[in-house]
């Protein structure tokens, strides 16, 4: 097949979804089919051009058998409401020539990744000038989440805007999602009339594994004797509600616990300057670290921490989860019983630790209570978490099934089983 990939984020990029997109890419490319993406330089989620890419508007690179188009766009320093419209429409409106010139690569397929939905329509016009079919891939419903962090006004603009959203979606091909409740609420903006799948996100579980040595992490940590570690590592952004750890590692820190933040996004400073000014000593920020350390800053923690603020934990399955369940380990997740990650603590219990958002009591006494636990001889690791990661999550059947959904898409008639979360 020929496949066209047109979403913002992208490989180099460690975390959120350039990480999956560029890693499916990859893997379609390994696979024989051939593979361009249209996308921005590397960003996030610092919300700062990467150093290597400074500089440079338009250019192509290729990327482990994956041609990759880079176009420019506008970075807000602090994303806002209107600065984050505009950084998404800039790359829609920057991308959409080089999106043009691909009517010679003439794809079987091309793949929208949401965010963002500003590609849709310049994407559709193409579909039908090259006869592609169209796929619309949600990672993250951007509407919902702008209007539910209160960063657009509700009213006849909501609705308007949902009212394109929904004329758009049933133009494509099909939609796919990254959890069943995030498919079915593309099903819902559909008005049914597209067929939706569950495209989860992955790990390697070969790679992010519960047997890997962490003494070396310890010491190059200057982790104190006998102290326990709470981790929270990715975007430090708005919709996460990080204030409430720092809460509690100030409630907790008479006690040898270690509360780090590894990670970038707009809201680290805010959160640096919080810490300080509770002269708070046992929590660390730190950046994103290298993948190659990933298994061994997973096993790190004696508890992960998963926040989101009320609102928002339904629109999204954080990527961060995947490979925390792969390490087996003790996830604490602030989350309403009916989102997601609600269902998923509810219908595998063990798998994680699930408290109300925002509900600082009710946080501190899980994390005290699961702290407790691992200091009177819990298994550190979490085969809840594991085995579900192996059987539900793993890279290569997640990715192979992946394919014949796209195969089927564009005529290549493949046996397809629906995944089941």
């Amino acid at each position: 097949m020929k496949i066209l990939i047109y979403g913002i984020n992208f490989s180099p990029e460690l975390t959120g979804i350039g990480k999956y997109t560029g890693e499916m890419a990859e893997w379609l490319a390994s696979k024989g089919h051939a593979v361009r993406v249209i996308c921005a330089p590397p960003y996030y989620p610092e919300w700062r051009v990467a150093e290597a890419y400074q500089g440079r508007n338009y250019f192509n690179e290729r990327l482990n058998g994956v041609d990759v188009y880079r176009c420019p766009l506008y970075v807000p320093k602090s994303p806002r409401a209107g600065s984050r419209l505009l950084h998404l429409l800039s790359f829609s409106l920057s991308s959409a020539p080089v999106l043009l010139k691909q009517l010679f690569f003439k794809p079987d397929v091309v793949m929208v990744v949401q965010p963002t939905f500003f590609c849709v329509p310049s994407a559709l016009l193409f579909c039908k000038l090259s006869g592609a079919k169209s796929i619309l891939h949600i990672q993250d419903f951007e509407l919902d989440a702008m209007l539910g962090l209160g960063m657009a006004k509700h009213g006849w603009l909501s609705k308007f805007l949902y009212a394109i959203e929904s004329a758009l979606m049933r133009q494509m091909d099909m939609v796919s999602s990254i959890s069943d409740s995030m498919s079915v609420k593309a099903q819902e903006k559909s008005r049914y009339s597209v067929p939706a799948h569950v495209f989860p996100n992955w790990v390697d579980i070969d790679f992010i594994n519960p047997w890997v040595q962490t003494e070396l992490y310890h010491l190059q940590w200057a982790i104190p004797n006998q102290a326990q570690v709470v981790l929270y590592s990715g975007n430090l952004g708005k919709k996460q509600g990080l204030e409430m750890l720092i809460k509690a590692a100030h409630l907790l820190s008479e006690q040898n616990i270690v509360f780090f933040i590894f990670g970038d996004g707009v809201e680290r400073q805010a959160l640096i300057d919080y810490a300080n000014l509770l002269d708070l000593r046992n929590v660390r920020f730190e950046p994103l670290q290298p993948y190659k350390d990933l298994p061994a800053l997973m096993l790190l923690a004696d508890v992960h921490v998963v926040m989101q603020k009320r609102g928002v934990a339904d629109l999204v399955m954080p990527s961060k989860l995947t490979t925390i369940l792969s390490a087996g380990g003790h996830a604490l997740i602030t989350a309403e019983p009916d989102t997601e990650l609600g269902s998923l603590c509810s219908k595998y219990p063990g798998i994680a630790e699930c408290v109300e958002p925002e509900n600082l009591d009710q946080f501190l006494t899980a994390l005290s209570r699961m702290l407790l636990a691992t200091k009177n001889g819990k298994p550190k690791i979490n085969m809840v978490a594991r085995d579900y990661a192996m059987t539900k999550l793993n890279k290569q059947i997640v990715l192979e099934q992946f394919e014949a959904i796209l195969q089927d898409l564009s005529g290549e008639r493949v046996a397809i089983k629906p995944f089941s979360a």
